[in-house]
């Protein structure tokens, strides 16, 4: 069998995506109007993924931050969140979408919750992308449960506190099951992280663009992807 060609584009790609609330102001119209468009393009992005190599996409849809927001917005996008589950959920099993949810839930509505449960379990057999969906999530809050799980497990005498290490916290992220993050893609012309994916994230590659989430069209994904390949990844180590 002749070898597979070793791959040079991001397996794992995170996605802050910005500019919905700009999108919709600058067409006169509701922030809410540009996060249905942005919703729309999280469709096609999760479509273009196995062409492009990507196996694991991850999009941050609602941070801990969030919650400051005016509580039109926030009700409208939790209505939101209910739409796109109850529309998407068939066509995302159908293509072979396997849907992860990383946050914490406690703070939720319980009806959503139950949605994204369902929405779990129906699409767990699926293997051809990976789509991780961050709702109510930041960094810090998940490094800070993470902890407290891991405190729990070595007060119970489960964990020997010798055996502490990087590995042994990232078993209790809510991202245990994924690797790592190759590229992060901000949109909206904005050059900060926003407290997301901090642990994770350590050795991305980090690509900041102008354009905002709702203009975000396969097209513009395929060229930053393909940007990735142009990089050179030396994880601390210099070139021999």
């Amino acid at each position: 069998m002749a070898a597979q060609p070793e791959q040079t584009g991001p397996r794992h790609v995170a996605c802050i995506m910005d500019g919905n609330g700009r999108w919709a102001a600058r067409r006169g119209r509701p922030r809410l109007m540009g996060h249905h468009a942005g919703a729309k393009r999280v469709k096609e992005v999760v479509r273009a993924c196995p062409q492009l190599g990507v196996k694991y996409l991850t999009i941050f849809a609602f941070s801990t931050e969030n919650w400051k927001r005016t509580q039109t917005e926030v009700a409208g996008l939790m209505k939101l969140f209910r739409r796109y589950i109850q529309a998407e959920a068939r066509d995302l099993l159908a293509e072979g979408v396997r849907v992860r949810f990383i946050g914490d839930r406690v703070r939720l509505d319980a009806k959503l919750v139950k949605m994204m449960d369902e929405l779990e379990l129906l699409t767990s057999r699926n293997d051809r992308v990976h789509l991780t969906i961050a709702l109510n999530y930041g960094g810090r809050d998940e490094i800070g449960r993470a902890t407290k799980r891991l405190a729990a497990e070595v007060a119970a005498g489960r964990v020997d506190p010798a055996d502490v290490d990087e590995t042994v916290l990232a078993r209790f992220l809510d991202t245990h099951f994924l690797p790592d993050p190759d590229l992060v893609v901000r949109t909206s012309g904005e050059a900060r992280i926003s407290n997301f994916l901090l642990w994770q994230s350590a050795y991305a590659e980090y690509e900041f663009i102008d354009t905002l989430w709702p203009d975000f069209t396969a097209e513009v994904f395929a060229r930053v992807v393909s940007n990735y390949g142009n990089r050179e990844r030396r994880f601390g180590a210099v070139p021999a």
